[in-house]
């Protein structure tokens, strides 16, 4: 994907630049120590802030936001860039939230990105289940977000979004050729619901990949908060047990310093 830059900002911040479009997910700019309810009993502390402030980041034409319920996607901070920034792109319910110009997608529904001397960015959102079956009422709508604009040869680039591997996940895999994956790991666990995972795995992630077969893998979403269970040494162990046609995709990015990706 020859021409996309994408710095890792921590958590599931990264900001997404191609073809002059500055692009910008789950925004969270909050310094560390805070500590944040998500309902239902869950919750997490804020570990590590992020590796760019977001006054060093404008201009934003576009927020990904996957959900805008949970503090590690969207905090006060994050929220505060919200209008500063062109386009805010979010579940239906979310923009029914937020409110003002946010478009909302569900899962398959498709927005674009237009503007003079640039590419037109087209955005679908892919199905997301943010925990197990029957945990809707805790978790609420998420989305992913693929990628797509002219001159692209080997697929979209996706954002999985918090997610489990499930159904729907895995239907990805029927419908896009995709060429870069940013997948949001941490295998977040809450005490109050003991074992059961809200995200994905290394293992899962395995698996994802198995179906999909990107060109390139980016882990984000898996340090910086207490309820991310699977941190980098975790996951990367259990890469290293994966057949290498999985492990040669995989690119962990530098946190706070931007990446261009090779054609």
């Amino acid at each position: 994907m020859k021409g996309v830059r994408i710095t890792h900002i921590g958590g599931a911040t990264a900001l997404i630049e191609v073809e002059g479009w500055r692009l910008l997910t789950d925004p969270t700019f909050d310094p560390p120590g805070r500590t944040y309810s998500f309902g239902w009993g869950t919750g997490s502390r804020k570990l590590a802030g992020p590796a760019i402030e977001a006054a060093d980041l404008e201009p934003i034409d576009a927020v990904l936001l996957t959900h805008d319920h949970h503090g590690d996607n969207l905090d006060p901070a994050g929220r505060a860039l919200l209008p500063t920034a062109g386009v805010v792109v979010t579940t239906a319910s979310g923009a029914e939230r937020l409110g003002g110009t946010t478009r909302g997608l569900e899962p398959w529904a498709t927005t674009r990105l237009e503007a003079p001397g640039r590419p037109t960015i087209e955005i679908t959102a892919t199905p997301c289940r943010h925990g197990p079956p029957l945990s809707y009422p805790i978790v609420g709508d998420v989305v992913g977000f693929a990628l797509r604009w002219d001159g692209r040869q080997d697929g979209v680039l996706w954002i999985s979004g918090d997610t489990v591997l499930y159904d729907g996940v895995r239907e990805v895999a029927t419908r896009l050729q995709i060429d870069t994956a940013i997948v949001h790991l941490g295998g977040v666990q809450f005490p109050v619901t003991g074992p059961v995972r809200y995200t994905m795995t290394a293992k899962d992630a395995v698996e994802l990949l198995g179906l999909i077969r990107p060109n390139t893998a980016i882990p984000i979403h898996y340090e910086g908060w207490k309820h991310f269970k699977q941190g980098r040494e975790a996951i990367e162990q259990e890469f290293a047990r994966a057949p290498e046609d999985i492990r040669r995709r995989i690119r962990w990015l530098p946190i706070g310093t931007a990446v261009e990706l090779a054609a």
